[in-house]
């Protein structure tokens, strides 16, 4: 017998046909992404949500969409992450016209973004505050520890964070296997000391069973394999940030990062293309945006700018 969709009244469920063939990081946040849309709507599962979405008709459904939206944006979310959760919504319903479920799609856009509006982060002393917090030995500041030092000594993604497993690191080799953002096949990535030293004080506390990697600590014991998950990753770096008595997100450290990744290589003469093995982008047109904040080059070619205007003693304008 196959897994294939369970058939519901002669068409596939539409939300395992949403979900079948995803990595297992995106069907995370898919999932994640379906059950905070059913908890807006008031349902008990993401199924009953999209029958409820897709019941109605497309001004109903354009409604509780737009609704959701709003409701997002209230509650403070960054533009992207507002987006990022409605995409999932447009193509759950994309998938069920193409299905032939409905024949309408929905019309509610995204919020205005800014790609990059921020790349400065904690930067490296705001680090340096956060990985102080994880002092102790205990299991908590040990984990803690280690998933600091992925972010900013790795560049990791939070949601890359929380995908790894036990088996993805190799403490002889000195590896950690990392599937990206985007990307159908894990990269190999090399430990700095300090990184492999961290994993190593984490794996001593966790043991060697396989399974995630990182786990909560929530007494609940969220999660059939106790696997912390990407809001977890958030919410324990907030939580060291206000020990730290700084504001930060795990994406602040991982901009940090490559901050400080385009400066060491430009202070040792590396190209910018080389720093993609670290970043792990598919352009290098982003590191240049990293590149140019750091340096401020708007600001400098302002300051020559106004050069131009500024008058001489004699009250002319210096054109020299």
């Amino acid at each position: 017998m196959g897994t294939e969709p369970t058939v519901v009244g002669g068409a596939p469920s539409l939300v395992q046909a949403f979900l079948a063939g995803r990595s297992p990081r995106t069907l995370c946040a898919y999932r994640d992404d379906l059950a905070q849309f059913a908890a807006f709507a008031g349902a008990s599962s993401p199924e009953e949500a999209a029958a409820r979405l897709l019941s109605g008709g497309p001004g109903l459904a354009n409604a509780l969409t737009l609704g959701y939206r709003n409701h997002l944006r209230d509650r403070g979310l960054q533009a992207a992450s507002v987006n990022r959760r409605l995409a999932a919504i447009r193509s759950l319903v994309k998938l069920a016209r193409t299905l032939g479920l409905v024949t309408w799609g929905l019309e509610v856009s995204g919020l205005p973004a800014e790609a990059y509006r921020d790349t400065r982060g904690p930067g490296a002393e705001g680090v340096r505050k956060l990985l102080d917090t994880t002092a102790g030995e205990g299991p908590r500041e040990r984990r803690d520890r280690a998933v600091l030092r992925l972010l900013f000594d790795l560049g990791l993604r939070r949601g890359e964070v929380a995908s790894l497993d036990f088996a993805d690191l190799d403490l002889g080799r000195g590896t950690l296997s990392v599937l990206g953002k985007g990307r159908a096949a894990r990269t190999l990535l090399t430990l700095a000391p300090a990184t492999a030293t961290a994993l190593e004080q984490w794996c001593a506390a966790r043991g060697g069973e396989p399974g995630p990697l990182f786990v909560n600590f929530d007494r609940a014991r969220k999660g059939a394999d106790r696997r912390l998950t990407a809001s977890g990753v958030y919410k324990l770096v907030r939580a060291r940030g206000e020990q730290a008595g700084i504001k930060v997100a795990p994406h602040g450290i991982r901009h940090t990062a490559i901050t400080e990744a385009c400066k060491a290589a430009q202070a040792a003469g590396i190209g910018l293309e080389e720093v993609l093995d670290f970043s792990r982008h598919r352009d290098v047109k982003v590191l240049m945006i990293y590149r140019d904040r750091e340096r401020n080059v708007q600001g400098a070619l302002a300051a020559l700018v106004a050069g131009t205007a500024e008058t001489t003693p004699g009250g002319t304008a210096d054109t020299r």
